[in-house]
């Protein structure tokens, strides 16, 4: 059974960084499209943040371009994501996903939520002003 376990979450002040870390077990992710999305409050949709494919392509959504990075151990199972030059607007409970889909998927695009099968039950992270 694949699990995925996020940590890494917490407060920090805007400007500020954080590394999220998802540990999976129960597959090896060097074979599968993995990523980062985020629900900036209860009842609204989650959003792609990162997403990185099975062959190493890399998708970010426009909102962190430029302010977070996407990695992946495939030795340690674990993905991660760094976060520099925090918001206020990047509070949210950030969640790592797996998809066994073959193809590259767009961070941005709004069935890319859909197509992932496995989830963690996610980090929260809240940047302060």
């Amino acid at each position: 059974q694949v699990q995925l376990v996020e940590s890494g979450g917490g407060s920090a002040q805007a400007g500020g960084s954080l590394t999220l870390s998802c540990k999976t077990s129960g597959a090896d992710i060097s074979g599968f499209l993995m990523g980062w999305f985020r629900r900036r409050a209860p009842g609204k949709e989650r959003e792609g943040v990162a997403i990185m494919g099975k062959n190493g392509q890399i998708s970010y959504a426009d909102s962190v371009k430029g302010r977070f990075t996407i990695a992946k151990d495939n030795a340690k199972s674990t993905l991660t994501l760094q976060m520099f030059d925090l918001k206020p607007e990047d509070t949210a409970v950030y969640y790592c996903a797996l998809s066994t889909f073959t193809a590259m998927l767009t961070a941005n695009h709004a069935s890319t939520e859909t197509m992932m099968d496995y989830w963690g039950k996610g980090t929260e992270v809240t940047i302060s002003s």
